[in-house]
């Protein structure tokens, strides 16, 4: 098992290597885009596309997770039971984490570096629309592994791209200790469902901002727009607005004014309630909202936007529409807010705060894994101590039950 001191001097390494190729990860990145376009959305190809910041941006992620404190050989607990034998409760690396994804190139570096920090060995399978990226990606940390005499296999890229290799990984019991799908609902869904190797659910986030009666509005207005449209292509991007009935007349209006009349690049399309049409229907960009638009992760500059007459209608319905993310609240009302924290179960809950900071650099994680939307081992965003496991380490002096 490698210390910590060559565990930091690996990720430096790496992190180097990145810089030093960027113009060769640059050129194959420009193959895939070239690929993809008109395949895929505009929203899609940005997270698609790297530039020499984004690299920079890469290799400064790797830098933090070397600073941070090795997560291994933590003592978590410690007992001296009656009979005298001590009980002590030790983190240990997971083992082999294989991470499936789709067409963000950076997650390469961010995945690589936790398991190489958490003591792992990580495979990566990215979807065929940002391979060139991944492997021009993987072949500089692979490098900078090397540089200072580890094994090149401690970070592993699969060549194929076909759902069989999805599914051999799914199915690869023995050989995977943990698996983790970043991307759209369609692979979370067949990972939970196929998987017979332990698997964490992350990812898909259709995520709330209510903009309550006591709102200041030109935060919430902020807010929104930061949470919508800064990056819409992410998860942790807002896809629903609720809106309390007490100020939706003087709200709406404003919010469109914002997102829409003021945008002329990108407006946002307003998919609306019954209520909320009642009040913008006519306008440029305002639809009537269709089945399942409260369910739907838009990815793209779309809101569904819903009217309620309380913090507890807002609740009610998070509890039914969201994938348990992020949601928030903006409120000056601090019984409001304190109803809306203890009654909404997801992975982060926000108080006048945009969603979009639930991340793993954010959070002070370095980067992330993912964002864990279930409860079982790790939620929301997955740093190192989420990638590793326990045992205890039992001595005695010849103690016999």
């Amino acid at each position: 098992m490698l210390g910590a001191a060559e565990k930091n001097e690996a990720l430096l390494a790496m992190a180097d290597r990145l810089v030093a190729d960027a113009d060769a990860i640059l050129a194959a990145n420009a193959l895939d885009v070239e690929a993809a376009e008109g395949s895929i959305s505009e929203v899609m190809i940005d997270r698609l596309r790297l530039d020499k910041k984004r690299i920079e941006g890469m290799s400064d992620g790797i830098r933090q997770v070397a600073a941070l404190p090795d997560p291994v050989g933590r003592e978590l607990d410690k007992v001296i039971r009656p009979s005298g034998i001590v009980v002590t409760k030790l983190s240990v690396p997971i083992g082999v984490v294989a991470i499936i994804y789709e067409s963000r190139p950076n997650v390469t570096s961010d995945a690589a570096a936790l398991c190489i920090k958490s003591g792992n060995v990580c495979v990566l399978r990215i979807g065929k629309e940002a391979y060139r990226s991944a492997r021009a990606i993987v072949e500089a940390m692979r490098a900078g592994l090397a540089c200072v005499g580890l094994d090149r296999d401690l970070i592993n890229l699969v060549e194929d791209t076909s759902r069989q290799s999805a599914s051999d990984i799914m199915t690869a019991t023995g050989l995977v200790d943990l698996l983790i799908p970043r991307g759209g609902k369609g692979l979370i869904d067949a990972c939970v469902q196929n998987a017979k190797v332990p698997c964490i659910q992350t990812g898909t986030g259709i995520c709330h901002v209510y903009a309550d009666a006591a709102a200041d509005s030109k935060m919430a207005l902020k807010i929104i727009e930061n949470a919508k449209c800064s990056r819409p292509s992410v998860c942790n991007a807002m896809e629903v607005c609720l809106v309390n009935g007490g100020i939706a007349q003087s709200f709406l209006p404003e919010l469109w004014q914002k997102l829409v009349a003021e945008r002329p690049v990108n407006p946002v399309l307003f998919k609306l309630d019954e209520r909320s049409y009642a009040i913008l229907g006519g306008r440029e960009n305002c639809v009537p909202a269709g089945e399942g638009d409260f369910d739907r992760e838009f990815l793209d500059y779309v809101m569904a936007v819903k009217v309620v007459d309380s913090v507890q209608q807002a609740v009610e319905h998070i509890a039914v529409h969201s994938t348990g993310h992020s949601d928030c609240i903006v409120t000056e009302d601090e019984a409001a807010a304190s109803y809306f924290v203890s009654a909404v179960d997801s992975a982060a809950v926000y108080v006048n705060a945009s969603t979009r900071f639930t991340d793993g650099g954010e959070f002070g994680l370095g980067c992330e894994m993912g964002i864990s939307t279930q409860k079982l081992h790790a939620r929301g965003p997955m740093g190192l101590n989420e990638l590793t496991s326990y045992k205890y380490v039992v001595r005695g002096e010849g103690q016999i039950r």
